[in-house]
């Protein structure tokens, strides 16, 4: 399963994809949205 993630408020994103990487869903997201995500690694 995934789920394309694409925000513009990025309060709380990493928490949110962490979330759903927990339950075994795959994240794909936008540019903005992924560099987030990458910067928290």
């Amino acid at each position: 399963m995934r789920a394309l993630i694409s925000v513009t408020d990025k309060t709380g994103i990493e928490e949110l994809a962490k979330n759903l990487s927990d339950l075994g869903i795959e994240i794909v997201s936008t540019g903005g949205t992924y560099k987030k995500l990458v910067m928290q690694e």
